[in-house]
């Protein structure tokens, strides 16, 4: 395993780390701690989760995980997270996962789940920033951090207007990266930690392995491995946050980072070069067709259509609807045609005609 800086913090984190969404089975607690418990043999140091993954189980089996880990002279850090606005919901919700995982702190607290600059506003205003930090004063908390479905720009801002803030987690992966890279570089300019969640694209890259094959390296022996090497060589990324669901699963991707020695600041661009080039009809996310006149996210619903060109379920395709971009397809019927986008588009995409195809889509 491998170890990265956490920003200013001085802890040295896994570069894989233990993400508590899909855990095997929600109602089978064993199933559960047998896997954080392979993770902490093999060498995981971060583990994440969350009140409401797993049907609301995650961090209950966290608690019991924890409270029997094997020995191991490697340290532990803990996340959770409580997307609340206002100051006591926030607090309670920090006191409720501190019982839950059995837990006088937890290392790396999350403001949940910011969706856009309007929302880290509430959050601010709400007073869950300051009572996250009062917590952390008291002990309860040791690193205040957000966690962001925003763009890089807008994470920028937030990172360069609160330094209060010691890290960030945000989707990013070998497929994604442009939407949010500028956020992970002010990140690193500010020595602030990055843990990158979806490393593996919410499982598409594992599940269409022959669609992504491009991403892969010489020497990367699959798509698994190539996605996280990409983001585990990136000097801005401290984790690669993956969300186990089986051993087999930890012992591949523990086993990505056996005699690999990270790819150059040149390689990785030439990397991210030749993913741009070969991503084909896929969105890359960069935002370039941004801003649209009738402020439609464009880079979300392209998102959303890259599923629907892998072929992906209805229910996988209203599950990005609803959980992860918190949206329905009202908003691109709002298109009115411009084609400023597609002008702007470096990959030349039809994006009006997948507005129009993501609008007719059933939730």
């Amino acid at each position: 395993m491998r170890y990265k800086s956490y920003g200013q913090t001085g802890k040295q984190l896994s570069a894989i780390g233990f993400g508590g969404m899909r855990l095997p089975d929600p109602r089978n607690h064993d199933a559960g701690v047998a896997l954080l418990h392979a993770a902490r043999r093999a060498g995981i140091t971060y583990f994440d989760t969350a009140p409401f993954y797993c049907d609301d189980q995650s961090e209950a089996i966290f608690g019991e995980a924890l409270r029997s880990m094997p020995a191991s002279s490697l340290p532990l850090y803990t996340s959770s997270k409580c997307s609340r606005p206002a100051a006591s919901d926030f607090r309670r919700g920090l006191e409720k996962s501190l019982a839950r995982l059995g837990l006088p702190q937890i290392t790396f607290f999350h403001l949940w789940c910011v969706m856009d600059p309007a929302d880290w506003k509430s959050r601010v205003a709400g007073g869950a920033l300051r009572e996250a930090l009062k917590a952390k004063e008291e002990g309860l908390i040791g690193h205040v951090c957000v966690s962001t479905h925003m763009d890089g720009p807008a994470i920028a801002q937030l990172l360069a207007e609160h330094p209060e803030i010691e890290g960030v987690t945000l989707g990013y992966c070998a497929i994604n990266f442009p939407y949010r890279r500028q956020g992970v570089e002010a990140a690193r300019r500010l020595e602030k930690g990055v843990v990158a969640m979806n490393p593996l694209g919410g499982g598409l890259i594992p599940q269409h392995p022959d669609a992504f094959a491009f991403i892969r390296a010489p020497g990367d022996p699959d798509v698994v491995a190539a996605a996280l090497r990409f983001l585990v060589s990136d000097p801005g990324i401290t984790t690669a946050l993956v969300g186990f669901s089986s051993e087999a699963h930890v012992a591949a991707a523990v086993g990505a980072m056996e005699d690999f020695t990270p790819h150059s600041l040149p390689r990785l661009e030439e990397i991210r070069a030749a993913i741009q080039k070969d991503f084909n009809e896929m969105c890359t996310g960069c935002g370039y067709c941004l801003p649209c006149p009738q402020g439609i996210p464009i880079p979300r619903f392209m998102d959303i259509h890259n599923l629907m060109q892998l072929k992906s379920s209805d229910d996988d395709i209203r599950a990005r609807y609803k959980y992860h971009w918190d949206m329905t397809p009202a908003k691109a019927a709002e298109c009115v045609e411009c084609g400023l986008c597609e002008s702007r588009c470096t990959q030349h995409l039809p994006i009006i005609a997948r507005l129009r195809k993501l609008a007719a889509f059933q939730m």
